[in-house]
């Protein structure tokens, strides 16, 4: 089956499981850690993308999460547009804002990269810590939404089966997108930077707009996940900007893998998973789950879905021995 054949079925799959579980799961409470796992899952979506496409790693990705709950709660605090309208400004603002950025970032190779990225985002934290007057300082600021979003009343969308439909269809959407648009020609021409730029460049291609674009378009994703966290808990403060964050984020792509678009995702799930249940029996849940990352890292380096992708792969027949003619 080709691939576009198969992505609408694998779409109607996610769709059904996301029904299931929302029609099959009565407690708000499992409903609403399943809805955080699946906004982080967003959330780990950008960070993979990020080290798929240009082999780079980010440890300062909270900045963008963060800064969408700021962006549109500053914009509704003005009055002077429609939510939908704040929303889509926001999630543009923060694309434009990161592509600038990553024209700058991207030309730092290695380790190198990923500290300039954690400053980045620390120096937003502290302003925003700071900026009492303007983001409410340590404290956070509470989000005004509307009463009506997208022609849906605010309260059916925050129930819990509501604010996970949403959660779950945006992450499916999402991941969908990005299949389509790694399937391009843009997505070949990254994929050969990554692999090796100077070659690239041999061969024409300009690398440092595409590794840019890459960059920024894993921030808006990661801004979308901000979004849903600020619409789930009508709240934002400077610790959805701190560099921890974006570390939890990057063990939810460690562990899951990145070499698989639905690696970080799973990885997330999985991160929210032994959160709840370790936590029930363990004080020192982060302590077992670092030893669990240990493990998957020495033996399974793709993460979560390249060993599951291993064992569902069907293996290639062997094929037969020829047998010598026999001797006359």
């Amino acid at each position: 089956m080709t691939f576009f054949n198969s992505l609408p079925i694998r779409l109607l799959a996610g769709a059904v499981v996301g029904a299931a579980l929302a029609l099959s799961i009565s407690s708000g409470t499992v409903l609403s850690l399943l809805t955080q796992a699946t906004i982080y899952a967003v959330f780990a979506l950008g960070v993979g993308l990020l080290l798929r496409q240009n082999g780079m790693v980010s440890f300062g990705h909270a900045l963008y999460f963060g800064s969408a709950g700021y962006g549109v709660g500053l914009l509704l605090q003005q009055q002077v547009m429609p939510a939908e309208l704040a929303l889509l400004l926001t999630l543009l603002g923060l694309g434009l804002g990161a592509f600038l950025i990553g024209l700058v970032i991207v030309r730092v190779p290695g380790v190198a990269f990923g500290m300039l990225t954690l400053a980045i985002g620390q120096v937003f934290y502290l302003s925003a810590s700071r900026s009492r007057g303007l983001t409410g300082g340590a404290d956070g600021m509470n989000i005004d939404w509307p009463a009506r979003l997208f022609g849906v009343e605010l309260s059916l969308l925050l129930q819990p089966k509501g604010l996970f439909l949403l959660s779950w269809a945006v992450l499916l959407l999402v991941m969908a997108g990005l299949t389509l648009l790694l399937r391009t020609r843009f997505g070949a021409i990254t994929e050969a930077v990554r692999d090796n730029e100077e070659r690239a460049r041999f061969i024409g291609i300009r690398t440092l707009v595409p590794r840019a674009a890459i960059y920024a378009l894993s921030a808006m994703v990661t801004g979308l996940a901000g979004l849903l966290a600020a619409l789930n808990t009508g709240f934002v403060s400077p610790e959805n900007l701190h560099w921890s964050l974006s570390g939890v984020a990057l063990m939810m792509v460690v562990v899951g893998g990145y070499k698989a678009l639905w690696g970080p995702a799973l990885g997330a799930v999985v991160y929210f998973l032994a959160k709840d249940v370790l936590g029930d029996y363990a004080n020192h849940w982060m302590a077992i789950f670092g030893i669990a990352l240990i493990t998957v890292i020495v033996f399974a380096p793709t993460g979560l879905a390249g060993a599951l992708g291993q064992l569902l792969r069907p293996r290639a027949a062997k094929p037969a021995r020829r047998t010598a003619p026999a001797a006359h």
